[in-house]
């Protein structure tokens, strides 16, 4: 599915997987062993929720993006593989995308940003 963040530096475009399923959010990224740079995995939550992610069993460092129901970027937060330490969304969100990590901070992509995807 084709994704788009709006930032300041302009527009990045992704094609991303969609974790629709309860049983495709638990296995997420999991044992994936690379991801390219417009390439990620969107987790959508209807109605949003205050949701938390870890990295078990995931081989790669990822940003998670958080995002807000009106689109907007609520934070984002690089996670280090193999770790199992909860990283929560702070708030209630409709989406979580999960891209390669450092790849925000690459692109200038901030909190409050705009996502828009086919949801």
């Amino acid at each position: 599915m084709p994704l788009t963040i709006h930032s300041a530096t302009g527009d990045h475009h992704f094609t991303v997987q969609v974790a629709a399923t309860a049983e495709q959010q638990e296995h997420g990224l999991m044992f994936t062993r690379s991801l390219a740079d417009d390439e990620g995995m969107i987790f959508p939550y209807d109605p949003p929720q205050n949701v938390s992610f870890w990295m078990k069993d995931t081989l790669i460092p990822l940003d998670m993006v958080f995002i807000r129901a009106d689109g907007t970027i609520a934070r984002i937060a690089t996670a280090k593989p193999l770790d199992e330490t909860n990283v929560p969304a702070g708030e209630p969100v409709a989406a979580v995308l999960e891209i390669r990590g450092g790849l925000a901070l690459q692109l200038g992509i901030h909190a409050g940003d705009k996502v828009e995807w086919g949801q």
